[in-house]
């Protein structure tokens, strides 16, 4: 890894975790119907209007000992591990995707599979305005690919429209309406094959860690769908051709 690959995949890193901090405001704020723009940061404990360098990203966290500067009352070990997480996946996209605008797309596609994924395992919810950003990102990539828009757009019903159908049938019992939208904007920018691989992977996933957590922890049966719907979305984005041809080739 040459110099300047290292001091990109810094710069990608500081850039990641910037958002990453935003994606803690809507974490926290979104399911309490708060303004994510509006309303200053503040101390979730006190109230207290948090300065610039309180928002620092990972540093003003460490400064602080984890505390808020006021009332002293402990901070979420969340925020760091948020803002610190997105950086990395950050850095992970453009290193498999490689510097182009579509590893832009991809990375903001990962901050709000992020956020969504923490909401709907807390709430059993994806916000229809998360899913409505996504969908902005399909558009957005279909107008970049436009030569290819019938696999985007076979990729918006490959998934979503067998989901809507199962919806139906089991009256809103077996599947929620926002995993349904989570495919089909997600499908915008995966396309046909890496959409059904997303579900599959997705599916796999959330049996066998939801089982396990039932076992371990006492989960609820109850599952929440979309974190792991959100990880397999995001491994056939950079992974999916090489998955799907490994696969293919086991019968060629």
């Amino acid at each position: 890894m040459t110099a300047p690959d290292i001091l990109l995949g810094v710069v990608i890193f500081l850039y990641g975790i910037v958002i990453g901090s935003f994606c803690n405001v809507c974490i926290y704020r979104i399911p309490a119907k708060e303004n994510i723009v509006k309303i200053r940061s503040h101390c979730m404990s006190c109230g207290y209007q948090l300065k610039w360098y309180d928002l620092v990203p990972l540093v003003s966290f460490a400064a602080l000992g984890g505390k808020c500067r006021k009332c002293k009352q402990k901070l979420s070990v969340q925020y760091p591990l948020i803002e610190a997480l997105n950086g990395v996946l950050y850095v992970v996209v453009f290193y498999v995707n490689g510097a182009n605008v579509d590893s832009i797309l991809y990375c903001l596609l990962t901050s709000a599979l992020l956020v969504l994924s923490i909401i709907d395992f807390r709430t059993y919810e994806i916000p229809f305005g998360i899913n409505l950003f996504i969908l902005a990102l399909g558009l957005i990539h279909l107008a970049l690919h436009l030569d290819d828009w019938l696999l985007w757009g076979i990729g918006f019903l490959a998934v979503s429209l067998f989901l809507y159908i199962l919806y139906l049938l089991s009256k809103g019992r077996a599947i929620g309406g926002g995993d349904i939208k989570l495919m089909a904007v997600c499908g915008l920018i995966l396309g046909w094959k890496k959409i059904l691989l997303a579900f599959l992977i997705g599916c796999i996933m959330g049996s066998v860690i939801h089982i396990a957590r039932m076992k371990v922890v006492k989960a609820d049966h109850v599952l929440a769908m979309g974190p792991y719907l959100a990880a397999g979305v995001w491994i056939a984005l950079l992974w999916g051709d090489m998955l799907i041809s490994w696969y293919t080739a086991l019968y060629s």
